[in-house]
């Protein structure tokens, strides 16, 4: 069974309005190299070639996936949501419990 992870903002993330603008994407579904320079760790050797995507593994083409919010998950129902989107759910909606629990509890 692949796995496919979210990977999003970071908490506490330091910076003014010009980090939260909208960047242009790096990815290009054109590629101008043959190799990938700088990957290579060894003293002797050379950079891996770009192979066809062909020759990647599927679960590679969904790392940048976005996955849902917690909000976008509690409008769904949630019996027919996949593992993995429940899977999400269930770690969102503790987090925002949790939360909610220590803010009551140090305020007393």
């Amino acid at each position: 069974m692949a796995k496919f992870f979210c990977w999003g903002k970071k908490k506490g993330s330091k910076g003014g309005g010009a980090a939260d603008a909208p960047k242009e994407s790096t990815l290009s579904k054109e590629v101008k190299s043959t190799a990938v320079f700088g990957a290579n760790i060894l003293k002797e050797g050379s950079d891996p070639k770009i192979l066809p995507d062909s020759e990647y593994p599927d679960w590679l083409f969904h790392l940048l996936d976005k996955c849902p919010a917690l909000s976008e998950l509690r409008r769904k129902d949630l019996k027919t949501l996949l593992y993995e989107d429940l899977k999400r759910f269930v770690k969102l909606d503790n987090r925002v419990r949790i939360k909610e629990n220590n803010s009551l509890t140090a305020k007393n």
